[in-house]
């Protein structure tokens, strides 16, 4: 059956074979536990409404083109002292009277991105303290020291502010496909743990969203719409962009999900990780559920926690895999040193290079030659894996959990290697370290058949998603467990080790070996590291590329390390280095800067290390050079952070009754710690590249958080006067 798609379906007329494009942040419409009106400014005339808004307001039926000051002095009094601020990422709340003083109103305040301000409205419920609950979720949340410890905490902090039938954290993984990693629940209920849902479940225009509007409130899946009149705004002349709208109408297709998996009323959080939709604090109940602003502000604040501890961990567990990584690293530079060879120590702990990866076999392809460990292929089919990826986009890291499916000539390869993970360690062709995992077949639980999520009846028009959410059991063969991040991220640091070590040996081999001079200077010339080599008293013997495009395109040839003096930022310093390591036989580990082509400083670490014959015989010198400039933005970002976490405290300004002031700024204190420790564990991760991006993250989060408490002491403000009476 072929579907003709529309290319961008309005709200309401999208079908399961185009709900990727539906244009859900264009409601129109309303859930009817509440009531909008939208505001031009500066006059603050009602320019749209929803329909109810008249008898939900208890208000004259004709409210269009009227101010809100004519209709309503006293709500607009409320109203008219929040809009000097800006309103655009998340709204202001305040408790606020209409006419009526005997009904009190939680109130949402944002301005949409076609202009003019949105007031929600809906019935206040009665105040209640949050504090304590508040508190010790973000202890518990600090406390926590793995990931499924945190889930495990987050799920029963959740169940217990929201009270939901069922709660579950769900997480997407590389593929957009969702699982239930934790789960709280009644106990008749069956339980969803473990389920997985395919990644069309949930559309990207949702997900979209998801990250812009943190917290999704649906009351009632028989919810009547309320609609919006007139349709599009005479502000802009479009419909009303209802993008952080807390009413805002679920797409048809969402509520027919919905009613077939049995669930009455929702309410979905965030974990937004690193500016990316990390997964989902999703909350079921099998009958109407509404939730007021305090108790739904404070599961946002939670979630923001959560999510700055989630990066913090991720942070935590590669750390720990550079520490593993160096230790490697140093057993190979002493074996250089002790046996003229590297590979023997690679291969000596055999279990601790498969560990860094959790592989069960390892091959390394270096100079025609083949060392294994574990379980592998066999000699020819690992040369004819290391031709195949030669013809692979050049990367750090290549890696696949199907290599039956990648490649299918290597099917009979599936029970040791179905998994494959593979590093460069030199430039030329064909020479790796690769590690293999084994087929794992496995049986994945789906939450329904994720084959099957369209029904159709016998019109073909009769489109419904899957009816059927019972656990559906998939058998997966050809594959391998994945490899994770972490596993990434380890295979990364020791394809960088690695390539520094292999270029090192061959630079000393240089020396020793004058009659291979052509054939391993091509090789050095060839590497991707920067590095000089110098005979014994200092003469450069070579240079390569990486080396020659650091200076400046002015700079003359150098034909001494001391040379290298002038374009150096500490010439005395170095000077006194280079002495030691000719005179001495010193090695050194340090930082330099040097001018570039551009004419800008950039810091380098270099690696100086004496080569020698005999004890007392110095043949000669080799350098290497490692740009540090992501480092060092690394650390200016993380130095950043902790300015904006002091400078930008917008607690700090607010005059607040001694109470509030103690009640928020614990929380904000709680707040504040937990991001500190994740910008510790994020500044010593091994992805510099991400540090500064992650840690802008955090800082927003903060930020964010900071609002919503100010949110809370404002609409609190009533609660903290009724506890002082």
């Amino acid at each position: 059956m072929v579907f003709q798609a529309s290319p961008t379906p309005a709200f309401g007329q999208a079908d399961l074979s185009n709900c990727e494009r539906e244009q859900i942040h264009l409601a129109g419409s309303i859930q009817p536990h509440g009531a909008l009106l939208a505001l031009s400014e500066p006059d603050c005339t009602v320019v749209q409404m929803s329909a109810n808004a008249p008898d939900f307001l208890n208000l004259p039926e004709d409210l269009l083109g009227k101010s809100l000051e004519e209709l309503d002095r006293n709500l607009a009094k409320q109203i008219f002292a929040h809009l000097g601020k800006p309103l655009h990422t998340i709204p202001v709340a305040l408790r606020c009277q209409s006419r009526d003083p005997s009904v009190n109103f939680d109130c949402l305040l944002h301005r949409p991105p076609g202009g003019g301000v949105v007031i929600e409205l809906e019935r206040a419920e009665p105040r209640v303290s949050l504090t304590d609950h508040i508190e010790n979720a973000l202890d518990t949340i600090l406390a926590s020291s793995s990931l499924e410890s945190l889930c495990d905490e987050v799920a029963k902090a959740m169940k217990q502010l929201t009270g939901y039938d069922r709660v579950m954290v769900y997480r997407f993984d590389a593929d957009g496909h969702g699982e239930v990693y934790s789960e709280q629940k009644e106990a008749e209920l069956e339980s969803y743990l473990g389920n997985r849902y395919p990644a069309s479940d949930i559309p990207q225009m949702a997900r979209r969203l998801y990250e812009r509007n943190r917290v999704r409130l649906l009351v009632d899946v028989e919810y009547a719409p309320v609609p919006i009149t007139p349709r599009l705004s005479p502000i802009s002349g479009q419909d009303l962009d209802m993008s952080i709208c807390f009413l805002r109408s679920m797409s048809p297709i969402h509520i027919q999900y919905l009613k077939n998996m049995g669930v009455r009323a929702t309410l979905v959080v965030s974990l937004v990780v690193g500016g990316t939709l990390w997964g989902l604090i999703a909350c079921h109940h099998y009958e109407r559920r509404l939730v007021p602003y305090d108790v739904r502000t404070a599961c946002e604040l939670i979630a923001e926690a959560v999510a700055t501890r989630i990066a913090a961990l991720e942070s935590f567990h590669q750390s720990q895999a550079e520490v593993a990584v160096r230790r490697l690293e140093q057993r190979m530079v002493d074996a250089i040193s002790r046996e003229g060879d590297w590979r023997t120590s690679l291969f000596d702990d055999s279990q601790a290079l498969l560990r860094a990866v959790e592989s069960g076999g390892a091959a390394l392809l270096f100079e025609g030659q083949v060392q294994t460990t574990g379980e592998v292929p066999g000699t020819q089919q690992l040369r004819e894996i290391g031709h195949w990826l030669d013809h692979q986009p050049r990367a750090p890291v290549i890696s696949t959990a199907q290599l039956e499916s990648d490649v299918p000539s290597f099917t009979s390869l599936k029970p040791v290697a179905s998994g494959l993970l593979a590093v460069p360690v030199s430039a030329m062709a064909g020479e790796y370290l690769i590690w293999f995992r084994p087929e794992r077949v496995r049986t994945i639980t789906w939450g329904g058949n994720p084959f099957k999520p369209v029904l159709i009846g016998n019109d073909p028009s009769d489109l419904s998603p899957r009816r059927s959410f019972s656990q559906w059991h998939q058998l997966v063969e050809g594959t391998s467990e994945p490899w994770t991040e972490r596993d990434l991220t380890a295979a990364r640091m020791i394809g960088e080790s690695l390539t520094d070590v292999v270029l090192q040996f061959r630079a000393v081999r240089m020396l020793i070996a004058q009659n291979q001079l052509e054939k391993i200077s091509r090789r050095v010339r060839g590497s991707d590291p920067p590095v000089i080599i110098a005979d014994g008293n200092g003469r450069i013997l070579l240079t390569n590329e990486s080396f020659q495009g650091l200076l400046k395109a002015s700079h003359p040839h150098i034909e001494h390390i001391d040379n290298l003096l002038r374009f150096v930022t500490e010439p005395a310093s170095v000077r006194e280095v280079f002495r030691s390591l000719l005179e001495d036989g010193r090695a050194w580990r340090g930082e330099i800067g040097l001018e570039n082509e551009q004419g800008e400083v950039k810091p380098y670490r270099v690696r100086a290390d004496p080569v020698f014959s005999a004890p007392d015989n110095l043949l000669g010198v080799v350098l290497l050079f490692t740009d540090l400039t992501e480092r060092k933005a690394a650390e200016a970002a993380r130095q950043r952070f902790q300015e904006d976490i002091v400078a930008h405290h917008r607690l700090a300004d607010l005059r607040l009754d001694s109470k509030a002031d103690l009640l928020y700024r614990n929380l904000f204190s709680s707040v504040v710690g937990n991001a500190q420790l994740a910008a510790l564990e994020i500044a010593d991760s091994t992805d510099l590249s991400r540090v500064p991006g992650h840690l802008k993250s955090v800082r927003a989060s903060v930020e964010r958080t900071a609002e919503l408490l100010e949110h809370m002491i404002s609409h609190s403000s009533g609660l903290l006067d009724d506890e002082r009476e």
